[in-house]
């Protein structure tokens, strides 16, 4: 449980945040535990979400409204990307026989916000809307080696926590990883952020060039060839990237 806010607003964010993937729905007394919130105002402000159908009354307790669906239906950058990208990460995952992910950054992040897994093989997080660090993926390595200047001192600051024994941990060792990432043009990971999958990505950009995220090839580490997927991978992505220049200033 993390400092609890003093703003109503910053209560309200505390509460859709303990929701967790797997919740379906949670009881009065377990929100009160994530959170912290009083037992008296998380019951009012439980009742005012209600009305607004940011949440919903079930027989066990309160699960995610349907007002959740449809703001999450407005990210437009992002659904729009997802749309975009269908097409090239089917005829990806085709080609490839893997899973493939799109991600895009968010702060020290990035968020998985389509996957298409392979058929012969079980799936392995994260799932869709998961997130996990930067430094620790080969689409968030791709993102940093060909993103804006200081990105990567910004997420450092923070310091480097790893995900597996196999994280990078030295900002020595990430620098001299995202140069090698610049020079060849992909990025990949081996067991850095999930045991028993790697990755190889490369970025996907707007119409100014600017990187808006990257697609990745993933499986079992003895499946994962850099040199054979990245004719496949560069290609889907650079026709991505066109296939986005297309759609406008918004972008």
């Amino acid at each position: 449980m993390t400092t609890l806010p003093n703003s109503v607003l910053g209560k309200a964010v505390a509460l859709l945040n303990a929701y967790e993937p797997g919740d379906e729905s949670l009881s009065l007394a377990e929100l009160h535990r994530r959170t912290g919130i009083p037992k008296t105002t998380l019951h009012r402000m439980l009742g005012e979400l209600g009305e607004w159908k940011v949440l919903e009354r079930t027989r066990r307790g309160y699960r995610l409204g349907i007002r959740m669906f449809e703001w999450g239906q407005l990210v437009s950058v992002q659904r729009s990307l997802c749309d975009v990208a269908a097409p090239f990460l089917a005829c990806l995952s085709e080609a490839t026989h893997a899973t493939v992910n799109l991600a895009v950054p968010e702060g020290p992040d990035v968020v998985y916000i389509q996957k298409i897994n392979a058929p012969d093989e079980p799936r392995r997080p994260p799932r869709v809307g998961g997130r996990l660090p930067m430094h620790c993926t080969a689409l968030g390595k791709a993102i940093l080696a060909h993103g804006l200047p200081g990105q990567l001192d910004d997420l450092v600051s923070g310091g480097l926590v790893g995900q597996t024994s196999r994280s990078v941990r030295d900002l020595v060792v990430l620098r001299a990883e995202i140069e090698r990432v610049r020079a060849r043009g992909f990025a990949e990971e081996r067991e850095e952020a999930v045991v028993g999958v790697a990755c190889v990505a490369a970025a996907v950009r707007n119409p100014s060039g600017a990187v808006v995220g990257a697609i990745s090839v993933a499986g079992p580490p003895a499946k994962i060839d850099a040199a054979r997927v990245w004719p496949t991978l560069r290609a889907t992505a650079q026709g991505l990237s066109r296939h986005v220049g297309r759609r406008g200033p918004g972008w």
